[in-house]
C-alpha cells in the first residue's frame, strides 16, 4: 500500500513538476516575446568586441581620470550595399570593423580592410564621406597622456573595395590634441564638409589656475575648427571664434541649426567646471558663443549630449547627460558636500549655473530655452554617457535612450574620504602613494541602460525593463540604426570589459502595422550625405522634424538614414527636404514601409528666411527706471537645510495715482540697504522718481508687498508697505515692522507710526477689503515666516480700521483659526457666497488653500473642507480669482512649486517637513522628505543633515551607514512625537473650477509646472471675451543640490471661455522674462497697455500689448 501510495506520489509529483516547469517556460516566453528589444548573442550576430581595460601602476582610475570614459562605436554603409556596417573603438586594445551580412550576422573585416589601426589610447570614431566620393571613410580620435606622436588621429579613406589606407595627414587632420570625437560640418556652406574638433585635457588644472588657463589657447587641451580646402583641411581655430584653452574638457558635440538661420551650429558639453560652449554661426566663417544668451543653466558635469525635436514643434531641442543617479541609496553614496557661497562666487566669476543631472533643453523658438529634464522624467539616469532621441516604437514620436555606467564607483563619498586619507598619511610619511592597491578597493557597481517611451506631452515613461533593457553592466557609446532593414531601430552598446551589447527591435514583427519611412539624402556636392539638411515629415495636422547630422550621443555617430515612424499611416502626406545653401525638394503622398532616396541635384535656388510672426508682446525696456538690489543673504549658512532662501521677496509693485492727475503712478519695492521708491508718471508717460518719498528709517527694511489704499476716508491714495525679510533680521526685529505712509492728496506722504498696532513681523501679502460694511477700508496682513526658524510660522493681522485711519488688530477675536495660520504667501478678499460680504481666502507653503467665510462683519468661518472636497496642501506662492468659465462665479487659479524638480508627491506620497529642535541648541531643524524608490527619504544629504545636526555624526559616521537611513531612523521616536509635521500633496499650479461652491481641480497646462509660480496676471489679451492670464517666476534661490528652476519666461494661456486653457509658445506671446518674478502687473499709459514686471535682483522689465 505505501508502495503504490509513494508510486502515485511519485507519479503525481513528476507531473505537477513538468506542468509547472511548462508553465514557466511559457511565461518566460510570452516575457520575452513581449519585449520590443531582444539581446542577440555574440555566437549568433558574430559580434565580439570587448572593450577591455586593465588597470596597473602606471595606468589606473587614479592616474587617469578618464581611463574608463570608454569607446565610441559607429555605424555606415561602406560597401554601398544598404546595410549598415559597425565600427567600434577600443581603448587599449586595437579597433574592429564587422561587415554587416544581412539578418544581423556579422564579420570581422578589421585586419583585411586595413584599419586596425596602431597602438594608443583611442576614444571617439566618425563615419563619414571626408572627400565627397561618396564612399564612407572612418575618422579615429586619440588622446592620452603618452608622446603626442602617439595622439595623432587616424582617417581612413574608403578605396571601393572593402580597402581602407591612412591619410589624416595627408588631409591635414592628424591632430594630435587630446581629442574626444569629430564632427563634421559644412559650416561655411561650400558645398563640402569641415571638421570641429572636441577635446578633454587630461590634465587635472587646480582652483587657483583657472583664470590663467582660460587667457591661453593650449595646442593639445583646446578644441579645434579645421575648414575643408579641397582634399585638404585648415586649422582656422584662432579666427573662429572657437574657445580653445585648457579649460575645455570637452565630451560631447553636437551639430544643429540651433536658431534655425540656415547656417549649422554647434553645442560642445564639458565636463568639470567649464560651461558648456554654444556656438551660433554668424555666416562669414566665424562663431560666437551664446550659451549664457540662449541657455539658464546647464549640466555640472556634462558628458554627451544629443540634439534633436523630441516635441514634434520643429525647433531642435538640446540634451546633456549627467550622473546623478535614479535611486535613493546611490544618490546618497556619491553626491557630496555643497557650499552655496562658493557655488555663488563660481558664478559670479563666469562659470554659470549648474547642477548634477541630466538637462533637457526645449527651444522655445525665440532664442531662448527652458530646461525642463525634471519635469519630463529624465533627469536622473546615474553616470550616463549617450543620449538618444529616436522613435523605437515607430509612432512618430521620438523616443529616448541613454547609456549609463562607470566601471568604478568613482565619486563614492566613503572611498573619497579613504583615499584623501591615505594621500594625507603618505604624504606625511614622504612615500610615494600606491595608487593600483588604492583602486583594487573601489566599488565597481554595474547599472542598466534607461529607455523611455515619449508619452506626447513633453514627458517621459521609463520602460527599461518593460522594453527589455534591464540587463546591469557599463555601457557607454552606443547607436541606434536599423540594421536588419526590417523598418525599425535596433540598438548597439559598447561595454566595458564585457561583450559589446547588440538589440534586435522587435516592433515590426511583433506589429507590423507600426508603419515607418526611411529617408536617404544625397546631397549635389562633395557634402554627399547632405549634412545639415533639415528634413520635415508631415501626416495629417503632425510633423516632424530631423536633421541630417549623424553625430549623436558619445563619442559616436549614427546612421545616415533618417528614419520616420508613421504609426499605422499608410503614408505621409508630404516630404520636405531644405538643403545646405538653400535649395527645397518637395515629395506628396509618400508610401510607407519603404526607404527613398532623394536627391538634391536639379531643384530650384531659394532663400531660406525665418519666419516672422507678429508677437503679442513686445520689449520695450523698462518705463520705470528701477534697479532692484538685493542684500544678499546666504540663509543655508543660518539653516543648512534649507531647501530654498526665503529672504529674497522684490521687488513688489504697487500701482495708483498718487497726485490726482488720473494718471497712474507705481511705487517699486526695496530690499534691505536699497529703499523702495516712488515713481510719478508725467503728461509725456515718462515715469520719474519723486524725491518726496525719501525714507532714511526704511534702509534696513524688506519690501515684501504694498498696496495703494485710501486708508484715511480724504480721497487719495495712501500707501501701505508690509516688511518682510528672513536672514538677516532677529525674531521680533524692529526693521520688520509694517509702515504706512498718508499722503497729502498732492503725492506727498508722511508716514504715520502711530496708525499701526506693533507688529514686529516677516510678513508676505496686505489686501484690503471693507470687510464690515462701515465704510473704511480694512486690511489683512499675511505673516510668513519667523526669521531663522523656518518653517516655524509668522502671526497674521486682521487690521480693522476706525474711519480715520488708525488699525487695531482683530485677528485673534475674528478669525482666531489664523492665530497660526500657517507661511502664508498670498490672500484674496472674494464674495464666494454672493452674500455682498468680502470672504478672505489664503494660501501659503505646505498647507491647503484656506476659506474664511464673513459673516456680515461679526466673524470668519472656516469653509475649507466644504469648498475643497480634496484639501491639497501644496508649496503654493499666489492666488489669482476670476470666473473663467462665464457661469456667473468666480473660479481660482493657484500657482504652485511646479513639477520641475526632484520634488514630486501626491496624495498617497506625501512630501512632508517634519521640524524641531531636535538636538536642543536652539535652533529649528527643519528635515525634508519625499518619496523616491516608494519610500519616504529624507531629502538632505548626509553633509548637510550633520551642518545642521552636528549630533548626528556619531550615529552616521560614513555615507554608507546614512544612505538608507529613513526618518525613523535618523530620531528616536521620542523625538519625532514632539515634532511638528507640515505635508504638501500638491506641487503642480492648478485650475479649480467654481462648481456650485465646490472648487473641483483641473491640471492647467504641461507648461504651467516648469517653475514656481510667483505672479499671476489675469487679462484678455486678444479681447476676444474671454479670460486669459500670464503667469511667471522661477526660483534662483534654491539650494545647491536642488539647482535653479528657471524654465518659465513669462507664459501666456489663452482661455477659451470654458474654463480651459491653451499655452502660447513665447515665440508668439513675445515674452522672455528671466530671472525671478516676483511681481506682475498690467498698466495703460497713454492708451497704450504695458506688462510691467519686477524681477529679484534687476528691476521692472516692461512688455508692450500689441493692438490686434
Amino acid at each position: 500500500m505505501n508502495r503504490i501510495f509513494k508510486g502515485i506520489f511519485f507519479n503525481r509529483y513528476i507531473l505537477i513538476s513538468c506542468m509547472i516547469l511548462f508553465q514557466i517556460s511559457v511565461s518566460e516566453l510570452h516575457s520575452q516575446e513581449t519585449k520590443l528589444f531582444q539581446p542577440v548573442p555574440p555566437q549568433k550576430s558574430g559580434i565580439t568586441f570587448k572593450n577591455t581595460i586593465t588597470e596597473n601602476e602606471e595606468a589606473n582610475a587614479l592616474t587617469h581620470e578618464n581611463l574608463y570614459n570608454g569607446g565610441g562605436v559607429a555605424t555606415g554603409d561602406i560597401n554601398n550595399d544598404g546595410l549598415e556596417d559597425i565600427f567600434f573603438i577600443s581603448n587599449m586594445g586595437f579597433n574592429k570593423l564587422y561587415l554587416n551580412l544581412g539578418d544581423l550576422k556579422f564579420k570581422d573585416i578589421t585586419k583585411s580592410s586595413g584599419v586596425e589601426g596602431r597602438a594608443g589610447w583611442k576614444t571617439g570614431v566618425t563615419m563619414a564621406d571626408v572627400n565627397g566620393d561618396g564612399l564612407t571613410d572612418i575618422y579615429v580620435c586619440f588622446s592620452g597622456k603618452g608622446s603626442p606622436e602617439l595622439r595623432r588621429n587616424e582617417l581612413y579613406i574608403n578605396k571601393g573595395n572593402l580597402r581602407f589606407e591612412e591619410k589624416a595627414k595627408e588631409f591635414g587632420i592628424d591632430d594630435n590634441t587630446y581629442s574626444t570625437i569629430g564632427a563634421f560640418l559644412d559650416y561655411d556652406l561650400d558645398g563640402d564638409i569641415d571638421l570641429f574638433l572636441v577635446a578633454t585635457n587630461v590634465i587635472v588644472i587646480r582652483g587657483m589656475d583657472f583664470e590663467d588657463a582660460r587667457k591661453v589657447n593650449d595646442p593639445y587641451a583646446g578644441d579645434k575648427l579645421y575648414r575643408n580646402d579641397g582634399n585638404h583641411f585648415t586649422d582656422v581655430t584662432l579666427t573662429s571664434g572657437i574657445i580653445s584653452n585648457a579649460m575645455g574638457y570637452g565630451l560631447g558635440v553636437n551639430v544643429s541649426d540651433i536658431n534655425k538661420d540656415g547656417l549649422p551650429d554647434i553645442y560642445v558639453t564639458n565636463d568639470y567646471i567649464e560651461p558648456d560652449y554654444l556656438y551660433i554661426n554668424n555666416g562669414d566663417g566665424t562663431f560666437t558663443n551664446r550659451l549664457t544668451d540662449y541657455i539658464q543653466h546647464i549640466s555640472q558635469s556634462a558628458m554627451g549630449c544629443e540634439i534633436s525635436d523630441f516635441n514634434n514643434d520643429t525647433w531642435p531641442d538640446i540634451f546633456t547627460a549627467d550622473m546623478l543617479p535614479a535611486d535613493n541609496r546611490r544618490i546618497k553614496l556619491l553626491y557630496g558636500p555643497d557650499n552655496y557661497m562658493q557655488y555663488a562666487l563660481a558664478v559670479m566669476a563666469g562659470y554659470y549655473h549648474s547642477s548634477m543631472r541630466n538637462m533637457l533643453q526645449m527651444n522655445n523658438g525665440n532664442h531662448t530655452f527652458s530646461e525642463i529634464g525634471q519635469f519630463s522624467g529624465i533627469s536622473n539616469t546615474d553616470w550616463s554617457w549617450a543620449p538618444l532621441f529616436a522613435d523605437f516604437d515607430n509612432d512618430g514620436w521620438k523616443d529616448f535612450f541613454i547609456s549609463n555606467g562607470y566601471f568604478k564607483d568613482y565619486t563614492d563619498r566613503d572611498f573619497l574620504k579613504y583615499k584623501n586619507d591615505y594621500f594625507s598619511q603618505q604624504a606625511r610619511a614622504n612615500t610615494k602613494p600606491d595608487t593600483f592597491m588604492l583602486t583594487k578597493s573601489m566599488k565597481s557597481t554595474p547599472v542598466h541602460n534607461f529607455i523611455f517611451k515619449n508619452n506626447k506631452d513633453l514627458t517621459f515613461s521609463n520602460k527599461t525593463i518593460e522594453w527589455g533593457l534591464e540587463k546591469k553592466g557599463f555601457s557607454t557609446g552606443s547607436v541606434y540604426s536599423d540594421l536588419d532593414n526590417d523598418g525599425d531601430l535596433d540598438l548597439v552598446m559598447s561595454n566595458q570589459n564585457e561583450t559589446t551589447s547588440l538589440y534586435r527591435n522587435m516592433l515590426r514583427e511583433t506589429n507590423p502595422k507600426a508603419n515607418y519611412l526611411n529617408i536617404r539624402l544625397k546631397g549635389s556636392g562633395k557634402n554627399t550625405a547632405g549634412l545639415g539638411s533639415k528634413v520635415y515629415l508631415y501626416t495629417g495636422n503632425e510633423v516632424q522634424y530631423l536633421e541630417q547630422s549623424p553625430f549623436h550621443g558619445y563619442q559616436s555617430s549614427v546612421t545616415t538614414n533618417l528614419h520616420f515612424g508613421l504609426n499605422n499611416r499608410d503614408f505621409a502626406d508630404s516630404v520636405r527636404v531644405e538643403w545646405p545653401g538653400g535649395r527645397v525638394s518637395r515629395l506628396k503622398k509618400v508610401k510607407a514601409n519603404q526607404t527613398i532616396v532623394i536627391e538634391e541635384s536639379g531643384e530650384k535656388q531659394i532663400s531660406i528666411k525665418p519666419s516672422a510672426t507678429s508677437a503679442v508682446f513686445s520689449s520695450v525696456g523698462s518705463l520705470v527706471p528701477y534697479e532692484h538690489v538685493e542684500y544678499g543673504s546666504n540663509d543655508f549658512k543660518r539653516q543648512p537645510l534649507l531647501h530654498y532662501m526665503p529672504s529674497p521677496v522684490g521687488p513688489v509693485i504697487a500701482i495708483g495715482d498718487v497726485n490726482g492727475d488720473k494718471l497712474p503712478d507705481i511705487f517699486a519695492g526695496g530690499a534691505k540697504e536699497s529703499p523702495g521708491k516712488l515713481f510719478v508718471q508725467s503728461a509725456d508717460g515718462k515715469f520719474r522718481a519723486s524725491p518726496f518719498f525719501n525714507y532714511k528709517e526704511d534702509f534696513n527694511c524688506t519690501d515684501a508687498d504694498a498696496l495703494f489704499f485710501d486708508a484715511d476716508n480724504d480721497g487719495d491714495q495712501d500707501l501701505y508697505v508690509v516688511s518682510g525679510g528672513y536672514n538677516d533680521y532677529a525674531r521680533s526685529d524692529n526693521a520688520l515692522q509694517d509702515r504706512l505712509y498718508i499722503n497729502s492728496g498732492s503725492g506727498r506722504f508722511a508716514r504715520r507710526v502711530d496708525a499701526l498696532p506693533p507688529m514686529p513681523a516677516s510678513g508676505s501679502c496686505v489686501k484690503s477689503a471693507d470687510f464690515d460694511k462701515d465704510g473704511d477700508n480694512d486690511l489683512f496682513v499675511g505673516g510668513r515666516l519667523i526669521p531663522g526658524e523656518y518653517p516655524r510660522p509668522q502671526k497674521s493681522y486682521l487690521l480693522v480700521n476706525d474711519g480715520k485711519g488708525k488699525f487695531t488688530n482683530n485677528l485673534e477675536t475674528l478669525i482666531p483659526e489664523l492665530k497660526s495660520g500657517g507661511m502664508i504667501t498670498d490672500a484674496a478678499w472674494v464674495d464666494l457666497n454672493k452674500d455682498t460680504w468680502p470672504d478672505l481666502v489664503v494660501c501659503g507653503e505646505f498647507m491647503p488653500i484656506r476659506i474664511f467665510i464673513n459673516e456680515k462683519g461679526k466673524k470668519f468661518t472656516e469653509a475649507t473642507k466644504s469648498y475643497f472636497p480634496q484639501s491639497d496642501g501644496g508649496l503654493w506662492n499666489r492666488i489669482a480669482f476670476a470666473d473663467f468659465d462665464k457661469d456667473g462665479d468666480l473660479d481660482l487659479v493657484a500657482g504652485n512649486w511646479g513639477t520641475n524638480s526632484q520634488f514630486k508627491c501626491s496624495p498617497e506620497k506625501p512630501m512632508q517637513m517634519t521640524f524641531k529642535d531636535f538636538d536642543n541648541n536652539g535652533s529649528v531643524d527643519p528635515v525634508l522628505t519625499y518619496y523616491i524608490d516608494g519610500k519616504s527619504y529624507p531629502w538632505p544629504s548626509r553633509d548637510e543633515i550633520i551642518a545642521q545636526i552636528p549630533v548626528l555624526r556619531r550615529k552616521f559616521p560614513d555615507y554608507k551607514s546614512y544612505a538608507d537611513a529613513q526618518l525613523k531612523d535618523i530620531f528616536q521616536e521620542g523625538d519625532l512625537i514632539n515634532a511638528d509635521v507640515l505635508t504638501a500633496t500638491e506641487l503642480r499650479s492648478v485650475y479649480y473650477r467654481n462648481n456650485n461652491g465646490k472648487f473641483e481641480k483641473q491640471a492647467l497646462p504641461n507648461e504651467a509646472q516648469f517653475a514656481p509660480v510667483f505672479a499671476i496676471e489675469i487679462l484678455d489679451y486678444d479681447q476676444d471675451g474671454n479670460i486669459d492670464m500670464i503667469l511667471a517666476g522661477n526660483q534662483n534661490a534654491a539650494c545647491v543640490r536642488l539647482g535653479v528652476i528657471d524654465a518659465n519666461y513669462g507664459q501666456l494661456f489663452r482661455g477659451d471661455g470654458k474654463g480651459n486653457f491653451r499655452y502660447i509658445p513665447q515665440s508668439v506671446s513675445g515674452l522672455s522674462l528671466t530671472g525671478d518674478v516676483k511681481s506682475m502687473k498690467i498698466i495703460t499709459v497713454r492708451n497704450i497697455s504695458y506688462l510691467i514686471a519686477g524681477i529679484n535682483n534687476l528691476g521692472i522689465v516692461t512688455y508692450k500689448l500689441n493692438s490686434k
